[in-house]
Parts: C-alpha cells; structure tokens; sequence
C-alpha cells in the first residue's frame, strides 16, 4: 500500500512511519487492488489526532480518532477502518451474488429443504386453468401468492399474473 504521513504541529518521526507502515499493511490484505492511504498526524493542545484516507479497490474510506496518545489514536482509527473495509467488502459480495463455479441443482419440491440457500432451483409443478384476468386476480387475494399461472380464456394463451411490490398487479403475456 501507497502510505503518504503528513505531520502537524508534531516533529516527524521515523517510528511514527514505520508503526502506520506496518499496521496498514495488515490492512492491505483485505484488499484485492493496490490502495493509496494518506495519514495525517496532529497535536492540538493535549488531542493527538489520527486521520486516514484509504482510496483505491473501488472504495473510499476515511476514520478519524482523537486521544491523549498518538500510538492509540492510530490503533483506533486503524481498526475503525477495517471495520469499515470488511462491512463494504460484504456489501459487494452480497450484491454480487453466489459466486459462478458453484453449481445449481434442480429438484422437485417434495425433496427440496426449503431452509438451505444453496444456490438451488425449486420446482413446483402447478395445474393451470382458464380464466379471465379479473378472476385471475381475485384468486391472487384468495390463495395470496405473488405469481399466478393460468391459461387467459379470451386468447387460450399461458399468462403470468405478479404481485408487484408496490402492491399493484403485473401481468405477463406472449406476443401473438
């Protein structure tokens, strides 16, 4: 990792240098590219105060501590920081999805174990039947699923009535 020290109102100090050296390193194996970090160290009357800006790996992050020990306030802000690296780091893998070399599985709905997320298809064969749209939905409010497959009576297709989440009705329908 790329480390710039600023120091203010405080003597630089190679110990200094090398103890941020050190514990940023200890960051950097959380993430993936090269970051660039900027510390800034100060003295306002009795507050050592530790910034740090790590920028790089598609993230931003800044923490800022205040104690009565320099050493301190950079172990903090230091430990804020990863905090706030893992927390986005779950962001994005949450965001991301399951991952591509995992495998997906198709099994019928009596096997299934509905508790388990493992990246698993669950099939459901239904019946459908003809109906209009309007008796479509008040099936919907009856049984009170989300999707409804039935075959619409005026065009004898295959629709899909959906619960929207604002609470509205969607209805999807083939091309003739």
């Amino acid at each position: 990792m790329q480390t710039s020290v600023t120091f203010k109102n405080l003597d630089p100090s190679d110990n200094l240098k090398s103890y941020i050296g050190e514990k940023l390193d200890k960051l950097d194996k959380f993430l993936d590219n090269p970051a660039e970090a900027t510390v800034v160290l100060s003295i306002e009357k009795f507050r050592h105060i530790a910034e740090v800006n790590i920028t790089g790996d598609r993230l931003n992050i800044y923490g800022k501590e205040e104690t009565s020990d320099m050493y301190a306030a950079i172990d903090m802000v230091l430990d804020k920081l990863e905090k706030q690296i893992k927390k986005n780091k779950q962001k994005i893998r949450k965001r991301r999805g399951t991952p591509k070399d995992k495998s997906i599985t198709v099994s019928r709905e009596d096997s299934y174990p509905e508790e388990s997320n493992t990246g698993q298809i669950k099939v459901r064969n239904i019946e459908y039947k003809p109906m209009d749209i309007e008796e479509a939905v008040m099936q919907m409010d009856l049984v009170n699923d989300n999707f409804l497959v039935f075959t619409n009576a005026r065009t004898d297709k295959i629709n899909v009535l959906y619960r929207r989440k604002d609470g509205d009705y969607g209805l999807i329908q083939p091309i003739s």
